[in-house]
């Protein structure tokens, strides 16, 4: 089961206890995922696709919490809308348009059922059962919204901006996408949609891969130290063996002679490990002292020659 999955199948399972809170997530589910219909006869319809068992169940859930106040056996069963078409679903068109407030023709929830913060986070949960979508937080973090208009993608980034979610729009063929990367703001998300379980999970996953990459910047850097490290040692060689050549060790002064001389004997030793060689013992700044004046002899040698 995808990511995705894992948390439509947490929001279905959700009690929605206030009966306004479960008019704006009935209203998202049906607008956003285009179910409600103008027939030729004038007459609306509601059409749910029969490939989202989660938005029939959603839809059926919710219609039975405002109109009865329970649910009927089976309700709760993803797997039994698995098998029903779309006209199967026995739901009193009339009454949910006007129970939603639906105004024809109109591709955004009315926002007199948006009033409440509480409406809006049942809005963010219909809307992303009927059109929401996130990619594996394994591979990346992305979490989409497919909306059918510009209307409908705007007042979207409204409310997700209501929690302090910064979301951002992109015309994809004929839909607006309304879409997150942030991994810290598709927390929030969740949060605000209640799916507490899938958060954890993505949670644990955040730490897992902030786990690796510290370990490998760490690697990389401990690698990268080493190499400068290495190159510095090699070059420092050169340029004594270059002195030693065409200028001689006789004519340094005895600081320099010692230090030339331990650096050659000891190639893989770090600049604190040649100041404990030394006589009297030198601290690194100034063994690295004076290997910057050999250097700077080689360089005056080589120019000179």
């Amino acid at each position: 089961m995808s990511f995705s999955s894992e948390i439509k199948e947490e929001l279905v399972k959700l009690d929605t206890q206030a009966r306004h809170c479960q008019i704006a997530e009935l209203a998202a589910i049906l607008i956003y995922s285009g179910a409600i219909k103008m027939a030729q006869t004038g007459d609306m319809t509601i059409d749910l696709a029969s490939d989202a068992p989660f938005l029939a169940q959603r839809c059926h859930i919710l219609w039975h919490f405002l109109s009865q106040g329970k649910v009927e056996a089976g309700m709760g069963d993803a797997d039994s809308y698995r098998s029903q078409n779309s006209n199967a679903m026995k739901i009193p068109v009339e009454k949910v348009v006007q129970t939603i407030k639906y105004v024809s023709g109109d591709l955004s929830v009315n926002s007199l059922v948006l009033k409440s913060l509480c409406c809006k986070r049942a809005y963010v949960r219909g809307a992303f059962l009927a059109s929401g979508s996130m990619s594996n937080p394994q591979k990346g973090y992305h979490l989409e919204f497919v909306c059918e208009a510009k209307e409908q993608a705007s007042q979207l980034i409204d409310v997700l901006g209501a929690f302090d979610i910064r979301a951002k729009m992109v015309t994809r063929k004929r839909y607006r996408v309304v879409y997150i990367k942030e991994s810290e703001e598709i927390v929030e998300i969740l949060n605000v949609m209640g799916a507490h379980v899938a958060l954890m999970n993505l949670e644990n996953l955040r730490i897992l891969k902030d786990m690796r990459n510290s370990i490998n910047r760490q690697v990389n850097c401990e690698a990268a130290n080493i190499t400068k490290t290495v190159n510095a040692a090699a070059k420092q060689i050169e340029d004594i063996q270059y002195i030693k050549e065409h200028y001689g060790f006789e004519n340094l002064p005895d600081h320099l002679r010692q230090m030339a001389q331990i650096r050659i004997e000891h190639p893989d030793a770090t600049l604190k490990e040649l100041g404990e060689y030394l006589t009297p013992a030198v601290g690194k700044s100034g063994v690295n002292h004076r290997l910057r004046k050999l250097s700077e002899l080689a360089k005056e040698r080589r120019e000179a020659k």
